[in-house]
């Protein structure tokens, strides 16, 4: 608001009508491809209500395959506290030299799904056994004091509003800590339980807990606990068990021997060890995989890219079922965050509501999709130009793409299954031994111009009865609930092939006693000339032997369901409008969940544009107004293998200060904010790695990095 006149005067400013704040909601950023907002509004509800409607069944799937792990639990509990409330008064000689009740709890290697499953168990136990639940972690029980610490800490501070005296509630929790030992923890137990149980007073325990409910002790990484300070709590509260009903739950990743290894046998002969296995993060994951991808409950599918890139981080990184649920959570947020077309990804109801209200640039977007194009491609001229001018023409086609991909997936779900019972009983599994492996090979190309199909085939003809019949009742039952759509048929063929098979006993068992006639004639006394022409008699009626009954049935059992698989297993990119339901972008979930941290920050570093929009990107030049850590990290590329501090500070004060285009020379540049900037870019670059202090020259740092990246 400054101005410049010879003479002096008086200017008027008008103020400026100011612009309301608007503040943006989240719906806001669903905005990727649309002009109308109140689609993107659409788009980010669609996405919320899907992934709610996931995020339950995933979890409703944890309970049921954590539900009989628990209960086994529970069961060992309520034993184990039985025992100690019927002997109270003879605890000690309960059992053998004063046991401790103990659970090996042996979760698997995915280590990052495991405190999902202590805190269901802590949860548990918190709202019907007992109040007194501890976890305990390895890093924050680095002695034995540290432990103790902890778990006293845990237990006085727990929920259950136990009555104290007045004295005892003026006691603080760091008063608390300078007396921790169990039997400030056994006089404790005694004190809340004897208020709880009390008449007089104010029952703090619920009648859910038990009486004189047990203290349970979660160790959730065993492994990483130091030998030394489990052997000292083990013994020590050994010797307190007459009047602590303690229980330890020892959470194992690798293989419970790892117990033997912690432990002496001194320590170990006071624990009694009962073993709880939990199912295999493998079985987990292809129960996720049933009940969330091979359904048609949810509309969002999966390419078959985008599939092997979540399978692969679970198989080579880290086992982790809740990772692949992240990645899952994630394909679902980018699919309606990129794809503007996400807002028909939804029911088939609701879909066509959103059809109707469609716009015209929507409707150009579908016209963009390669898949219609495709689609365009094969029709006839006239229908052609329908479709490519015609919006309420292109609505009701729209509506029919959608109906022929939901009929398509109801279809495609039972017949991979029937497939991979077929080919999963096969030698050297040529499909795979998962159902997850052939969906993966069935969506990314017709599966059955594959090598390993058209090797299955072979092995297929080759099946005995028992297994053709086991197999055959197998895919009946999955098809059964189909019995009046598509697939009836289907299942009505499946059901004669079964009752041929089970008419076929009589006639196999004739014609194997026919087939055996000749063998047997072999074994009576006969010269040589007789015997070299029963063998070239066998001989030549094996070559003009006809095939039998239930070769030839079995023939057509496979012929039929290699009908079925070219029916019915075509891969999504052959239908129009795929792209509406199946996220592919593969390579930005692999960025996203695969990143290469060097690269990034390299990126960040060198190219600050790339993060920051409001920077312009200036090619190789360094500017002043990129964060003053990219600025010393692009002075430090410059550099060799020793850089000096002072050349480096003058360095970075001149790009600093070259907006400023003052003349003056380093000394006046350098000015204390400019040295204080230059002392916290360069201590945040080696925090990240890209320098180190060196004894070789004291004004020196070490360059950590090898050229630019």
């Amino acid at each position: 608001m400054t101005t410049s006149s010879v003479s002096k005067g008086c200017f008027v400013f008008k103020p400026s009508a100011k612009k309301k704040k608007t503040s943006l909601t989240v719906a806001d950023y669903f905005n990727e491809g649309l002009r109308d907002s109140e689609d993107s509004k659409k788009r980010f509800e669609s996405c919320q209500l899907l992934w709610q409607q996931m995020k339950s069944q995933t979890e409703q799937l944890q309970e049921e395959m954590n539900k009989r792990l628990f209960e086994n639990l529970i069961g060992f509990l309520r034993k184990s506290h039985a025992d100690f409330h019927n002997k109270k008064d003879d605890w000690s000689c309960r059992m053998r030299a004063s046991e401790i009740p103990t659970a090996a709890l042996v979760l698997g290697v995915n280590v990052t799904d495991h405190d999902l499953t202590f805190n269901s168990l802590s949860d548990i136990l918190h709202e019907t056994i007992t109040p007194f639940v501890v976890l305990l972690q390895s890093k924050e029980c680095t002695g034995i004091k540290q432990l103790l610490q902890k778990l006293l800490t845990q237990l006085m501070g727990n929920t259950v509003d136990i009555d104290l005296e007045e004295e005892e509630e003026q006691v603080t929790i760091s008063q608390r800590k300078m007396n921790c030992t169990l039997a400030s923890l056994s006089d404790w137990y005694k004190r809340a339980t004897k208020k709880s149980a009390s008449p007089k007073k104010k029952r703090s325990l619920t009648s859910t807990h038990w009486e004189s409910p047990p203290v349970v002790v979660i160790f959730k990484d065993l492994e990483s606990f130091t030998a030394s300070v489990l052997q000292e709590f083990i013994v020590i509260s050994s010797g307190y068990v007459q009047d602590l009903p303690l229980v330890l739950v020892f959470g194992i990743a690798t293989s419970p021997m790892i117990i033997h290894r912690l432990l002496s046998h001194s320590v170990s002969s006071r624990l009694c060890i009962e073993l709880f296995q939990s199912m295999s993060c493998t079985e987990h994951l292809a129960t996720v995989v049933d009940q969330l991808l091979l359904t048609n409950h949810f509309p969002i599918k999966l390419s078959g890219r985008v599939m092997q890139v979540l399978i692969t981080i679970f198989l080579y990184h880290d086992f982790s079922v809740q990772n692949f649920i992240k990645g899952l959570q994630l394909s679902v947020v980018e699919h309606f965050y990129t794809q503007p077309l996400s807002v028909l990804c939804c029911s088939l109801s609701e879909s066509r509501k959103r059809i109707k209200n469609l716009s015209h640039a929507q409707c150009e977007n579908i016209r963009h999709l390669s898949s219609f194009m495709s689609y365009v491609e094969s029709q006839t001229p006239e229908n052609q130009v329908n479709l490519l001018t015609n919006d309420r023409f292109l609505k009701e086609m729209t509506q029919e793409f959608l109906e022929r991909l939901n009929s398509y997936h109801e279809n495609f779900t039972p017949i991979l299954r029937c497939l991979h019972h077929f080919t999963c009983i096969l030698p050297k599994y040529p499909l795979g031994k998962q159902i997850r492996e052939i969906y993966c090979a069935c969506l990314e190309k017709k599966v059955w111009e594959t090598e390993d199909y058209n090797s299955a085939l072979p092995l297929l003809r080759m099946l005995a009865k028992d297994e053709i019949v086991a197999t055959l009742q197998k895919c009946v039952a999955v098809l059964k609930p189909y019995s009046e759509k598509k697939l009836g048929n289907a299942l009505e063929k499946l059901e004669e092939f079964l009752i041929n098979f089970q008419s076929l006993e009589e006639t196999t068992q004739n014609e194997e006693d026919e087939d055996t006639s000749p063998q047997k004639s072999l074994q009576k006394k006969t010269d040589l000339y007789q015997l070299q022409k029963k063998l070239l008699e066998m001989k030549e009626t094996r070559r003009t032997k006809k095939p039998s009954r239930f070769e030839l049935l079995r023939q057509d059992v496979v012929d039929f369901i290699d009908g079925l698989v070219r029916e019915y297993l075509l891969p999504p990119e052959m239908l129009p409008l795929h792209e509406v339901v199946y996220f592919s972008a593969a390579s930005t979930l692999r960025r996203h969940l695969n990143a290469a941290p060097r690269v990034a920050l390299h990126t960040a570093l060198n190219n600050p544009a790339s993060y920051l929009k409001c920077l312009e990107n200036e090619g190789g030049s360094i500017s002043n107004a990129a964060p003053d850590i990219c600025i010393a990290y692009k002075l430090h590329l410059e550099c060799g293998r020793l850089i000096n501090l002072y050349d480096w500070l003058e360095a970075f004060a001149t790009v600093v200060h070259a907006a400023e285009g003052s003349e003056s020379d380093s000394a006046q540049q350098v000015d204390d904010v400019t040295h204080a900037r230059f002392i916290r870019a360069v201590s945040e670059l080696e925090l990240l790695g890209f320098v180190k202090p060196t004894k070789q020259k004291t004004d020196h740092v070490a360059r950590l990095t090898w050229g630019g990246c």
